[in-house]
């Protein structure tokens, strides 16, 4: 459990518990706030499980990103070389038929 889900509990709890004796002596207020505060609880808690879906998600699929990534440097070398190659032949006074 992260802190955050831990945050998102006892602002839940703590929240439920404002809200019952806000509306168990009659303090809207107080009852207002302990709502409020269980809202706050449920968001982190939500938020921190988007976190780890996000994260998950990502260390799925890394590995393929990785070789990817590799195969594209692998060709972008390849086309450099080739590029070199072709204009050193074509610069190359030998090459010149005049």
């Amino acid at each position: 459990m992260t802190t955050t889900t831990l945050h998102g509990k006892i602002d839940e709890g703590t929240g439920k518990l404002k809200q019952a004796v806000g509306e168990a002596t009659g303090n809207e207020k107080l009852a207002n706030k302990g709502a409020a505060q269980q809202i706050k609880g449920h968001a982190e808690q939500a938020w921190d499980s988007v976190k780890d879906a996000v994260k998950e998600t990502h260390d799925r699929h890394k590995p393929g990103m990785d070789q990817r990534a590799n195969d594209v440097r692998e060709r972008l070398v390849s086309t450099a070389q080739n590029v070199k190659e072709h204009i050193q032949h074509a610069v190359d006074p030998k090459n010149k038929h005049i």
